[in-house]
């Protein structure tokens, strides 16, 4: 069933705001804290820093009326820099490939094309962006639970 959730990115302390809104809204993180570490090597990606590696990759907490918030670190090793107002992406995980492809096409139009859609590491369809307005957006059609694609 398609999803929106929020994604938060945060300099490097993902894994103590995440405690906190735990602590608020109570409830697990789903599938746990996945860390750079697990990040797969890759020749398109340099090795991640050693001081990198504990950071928060992805986090996952249920808040309300299935609402989830999601996390990240972003390091400045990876060249990304956070800024009141790029700290926030609205994350859409729709039924099909085709309407993952569509609403992408849609809002990167007259915007920012941040990462192009592709098959990632992680299992999913995904590509992100800044509409026109400076919205962030991130399109992950995850291609695990509709293994037909």
């Amino acid at each position: 069933m398609a999803s929106v959730s929020t994604y938060l990115n945060f300099q490097r302390n993902t894994e103590e705001a995440f405690h906190f809104y735990k602590s608020v809204f109570g409830g697990d993180f789903v599938g746990g804290i996945s860390r750079f570490r697990d990040i797969p090597g890759s020749v398109e990606m340099p090795p991640i820093p050693e001081e990198d590696r504990d950071l928060v990759m992805h986090v996952a907490l249920p808040i309300l009326g299935g609402h989830l918030l999601m996390g990240t670190d972003a390091p400045e090793s990876m060249q990304f820099r956070v800024n009141p107002g790029n700290n926030v992406y609205i994350n859409l995980e729709p039924d099909t490939r085709e309407e993952a492809d569509r609403l992408f096409r849609a809002l990167s139009e007259g915007g920012a094309v941040e990462m192009e859609m592709q098959e990632t590491f992680w299992g999913a369809y995904y590509g992100s962006c800044k509409d026109k307005y400076g919205v962030q957006w991130m399109v992950n059609f995850n291609l695990s639970e509709h293994a037909s694609y």
